[in-house]
């Protein structure tokens, strides 16, 4: 465990290299930066694999509310590493996918914090996340179809719910690159940034988010995310699952007392 603000650092076991993954604490938000700058941030399966860790991290500590993903040296995510594919390496983690983290997010929120480049696989972390934070000059895009391959790591499967569906099925057969203040157009984006400052932005708009209960936070997501499916005779009832534990927690008193007593609410995440 860290304390306010220590950077922690996770790299593949032996390198003789920067860290793969900059882990850091700033008070109830955890930042994890992507720092593979020479090849664009490309994925390999170590820096996957510190990915998965981190935010399974996130969502076993109570003094953990949100997380912040974002990228070193001007580029968020270009996708796979191609060096490590043709290696027969896949950045994979079981049970949580590409990334580890498009087949299974944490329960707890994630920001992502974008500038240059998210592509193929670097705009389905983007997809997997929560809420989007870019840099105006920052560009996304699924050009797998350009290399005889799909968007698998949850492209397909996710813009079209976030995005009309036209716009969405033309950026995936054409694979074209898509301007973030496009994006943000359609709301893809949640707040648009001069360059270079996405990841201050991102961060700030963590605080704001850390600043409210944990538990609430995480169960709202998680109804907000599940319940697309839900039938509407039932979506009351399975909601009750998820937003009574809160309900009944000791946070929820804290709240109400810190209302009362009209002072900022002592957050335990219990």
């Amino acid at each position: 465990m860290t304390s306010q603000g220590e950077v922690t650092s996770t790299r593949a076991a032996g390198s003789e290299h920067e860290p793969e993954l900059v882990v850091e604490e700033r008070g109830r938000v955890l930042v994890l930066t992507m720092n593979r700058p020479a090849a664009r941030n490309a994925m390999s399966m170590a820096m996957a694999h510190q990915i998965g860790d981190s935010l399974q991290m996130l969502d076993d500590r109570p003094d953990l509310s949100v997380a912040v993903i974002t990228g070193a040296g001007g580029t968020f995510c270009a996708g796979m590493d191609l060096k490590g594919f043709a290696r027969g390496e896949r950045p994979v983690v079981a049970g949580k996918g590409f990334a580890g983290l498009v087949r299974k997010p944490p329960a707890k929120p994630l920001i992502a914090a974008v500038e240059g480049y998210a592509l193929a696989g670097g705009f389905e972390i983007v997809l997997s996340c929560d809420l989007v934070v870019a840099s105006s000059a920052a560009r996304f895009g699924l050009p797998e179809v350009k290399r005889g391959l799909t968007a698998a790591a949850g492209g397909l499967l996710r813009l079209q719910h976030r995005i009309p569906y036209h716009l969405a099925m033309e950026l995936v057969l054409t694979g074209r690159m898509w301007p973030a203040t496009d994006a943000a157009d359609v709301h893809l984006v949640n707040r648009l940034t001069e360059p270079g400052s996405a990841l201050e932005a991102a961060l700030e708009l963590a605080d704001e988010v850390a600043a409210n209960a944990p538990l609430a936070l995480a169960a709202s997501k998680q109804v907000l995310v599940r319940s697309q499916d839900w039938p509407l005779g039932e979506m009351f009832e399975r909601q009750e699952a998820f937003v009574n534990p809160v309900r009944e927690s000791a946070d929820a008193k804290e709240g109400a007392l810190a209302f009362v007593e009209k002072r900022s609410p002592e957050w335990t995440g219990s």
